[in-house]
């Protein structure tokens, strides 16, 4: 059987990808996809995830979402990594709805729809994933997994000296997740980043034409130049669809039980993620840490999704 699951984004090229790679694994029945602010505002994000879809066009159609944007203004902008629309100013088009539906209400929905079934993949900032757990008492005891890209489990972030994107951008929902009574796996940052794809990636993206290639033949170029440009780095990372695979093979890293919380404060520690590893522990242990990844197998995961939904995209 399928597992069913959730995906909160907020695209973003690696979301983009992640989610392309979801759309056609049979081993997932991807029910809803929600966004969120993050690598663009809210109503980009939505606008966004609404067009890969429509473009993508997957066998099965998931319901879609739109969360809210940040509570205060947003501290960081990651758009001169992802074009100024997030996706490699691709100008995918989307048809105008007449009615959005909240994303809180649908992953709700969902989860109380299959009690203890739903995984709940979050790509992004943790925005609408905390609106649940405010909204519905019962939320965290129906969800069955909640399996999060974000966080750094070594202390370095990459964003500021020591917190990472999605942590940094909503602290304060970050921390209502790693507080809540849910079952959840965390794939940090130092993790995902140990995943990195040379220039020869765009060699491994299938020669014949399709709806997936159209968009991995835009979006990956354009992340490759804006990583030299910027950052000056010859790779790219794809941290979001590194956090797919530990959803689909979590054999293939280690995993660790933690106890981790979230800084909400101060001007050098916003959205740091602290970890209680002294030899006399208190903190309570409430996530597991991905710690480890064989990084050549989980590349050659996304690489095989890469090429499956080439294959189910083509004309």
């Amino acid at each position: 059987m399928s597992r069913k699951v959730i995906i909160d984004c907020d695209p973003g090229i690696d979301d983009a990808i992640a989610l392309m790679i979801a759309l056609f694994d049979p081993r997932l029945d991807v029910v809803a996809v929600t966004s969120t602010a993050g690598n663009v505002n809210a109503e980009q994000a939505y606008t966004n995830l609404q067009a890969l879809i429509e473009f993508l066009d997957p066998p099965r159609r998931p319901r879609i979402g739109m969360g809210p944007g940040p509570r205060s203004a947003p501290p960081v902008d990651s758009t001169f990594l992802h074009g100024s629309d997030g996706l490699a100013e691709l100008n995918l088009a989307a048809a105008k709805l007449h009615q959005t539906h909240p994303a809180e209400k649908l992953i709700s929905d969902k989860v109380r729809e299959f009690p203890e079934e739903i995984t709940l993949l979050c790509l992004g900032p943790f925005t609408n994933i905390a609106n649940c757990l405010q909204r519905d008492p019962t939320f965290a005891s129906q969800v069955g997994q909640i399996v999060m890209m974000g966080g750094s489990l070594n202390g370095v972030g990459n964003v500021t000296p020591c917190a990472e994107f999605n942590c940094h951008f909503d602290a304060e929902s970050a921390r209502r997740v790693f507080h809540s009574k849910t079952t959840k796996t965390l794939v940090p940052i130092d993790i995902t980043s140990q995943v990195t794809f040379s220039i020869d990636l765009l060699d491994h993206i299938p020669k014949a034409e399709s709806r997936a290639t159209h968009i991995l033949n835009h979006i990956l170029p354009f992340s490759f130049r804006s990583h030299r440009r910027h950052l000056a780095q010859e790779g790219i990372l794809l941290n979001d669809a590194v956090a797919l695979v530990a959803l689909l093979q979590p054999e293939l890293f280690e995993a660790v039980a933690l106890a981790g919380d979230v800084e909400t404060q101060g001007d050098l520690t916003l959205g740091a993620t602290i970890f209680d590893q002294r030899t006399v522990r208190t903190w309570t242990k409430n996530m597991e840490v991905m710690a480890s990844v064989d990084s050549a197998s989980v590349k050659d995961c996304i690489l095989r999704g890469i090429i499956l939904a080439a294959k189910e995209t083509a004309s």
